[in-house]
């Protein structure tokens, strides 16, 4: 068992489950990367759904599809608020928020993402021209600037940050693979507590150009335990005889 709480050691933990047990709690924000079904952290996903912890605030692209990534946690009753930018592929977030189990945000794509970034750079708002004039800007304060309007957004930081990347080192440098890096690179940097699962190099450590997201970032780190790679939508021709 490692001691995650021991800045000498490697930041490996045996299991996800005993890395995301140990910090999560009832009513905490958890950021989530992926998009879709692509570059989820799925070993994490199903820790968090085993521990049980409730009334969680997710923050991600979307929520998965039903019965894959974050649909488990919605099939689990652990949500009480999402803010997301898309969730067109899930029946059960459909079902929960008509029925008043959910309050959901909606966010732009990009503004999400910037909401992210500024929260991991330790920027508590700035200003964005997207959504001003329309039902995204209700509540928030607006400004000109050079005549645009602009509307403020609230940088992110979250409890807790879930992320999959592609390979890690021990010091929990992290590297994505191809269109898998999407929201993970933003979701790593802005959580109080990141955890990050990948394939483990144990002999030594990523060259310095391979490594999107640094160490210091990541606190602990687990093996992906669930190598799996689903399909949303699966499209397919019909044979051609030649």
């Amino acid at each position: 068992m490692m001691c995650l709480t021991c800045p000498a050691m490697s930041k490996l933990v045996d299991s996800a489950a005993e890395a995301v047990a140990a910090v999560a709690r009832d009513g905490m924000t958890v950021a989530v990367g992926g998009f879709g079904l692509s570059g989820i952290p799925a070993s994490l996903i199903t820790a968090l759904r085993d521990t049980g912890v409730r009334d969680l605030t997710i923050v991600s692209n979307n929520m998965g599809v039903d019965g894959k990534g974050l649909g488990l946690l919605l099939e689990n009753h652990q949500v009480s608020k999402v803010l997301a930018s898309y969730v067109g592929e899930n029946r059960l977030f459909a079902r929960q928020y008509l029925d008043g189990e959910l309050d959901v945000e909606f966010v732009p794509q990009g503004t999400l993402a910037e909401r992210l970034r500024a929260g991991g750079a330790g920027i508590p708002a700035f200003y964005t021209p997207t959504g001003a004039g329309t039902p995204v800007a209700d509540g928030k304060p607006e400004e000109l600037f050079d005549g645009v309007r602009t509307i403020l957004e609230r940088g992110i930081v979250a409890d807790l940050a879930l992320v999959r990347a592609h390979r890690a080192d021990l010091a929990g440098n992290l590297r994505y693979r191809l269109t898998a890096r999407n929201f993970n690179p933003l979701v790593a940097t802005a959580g109080r507590i990141t955890v990050a699962e990948a394939e483990i190099v144990e002999d030594g450590h990523l060259h310095p150009d391979d490594i999107h997201t640094p160490g210091i970032h990541v606190h602990h780190l687990v093996r992906t335990e669930i190598h799996d790679k689903d399909i949303e939508q699966r499209t397919v021709r019909a044979r051609v005889d030649a």
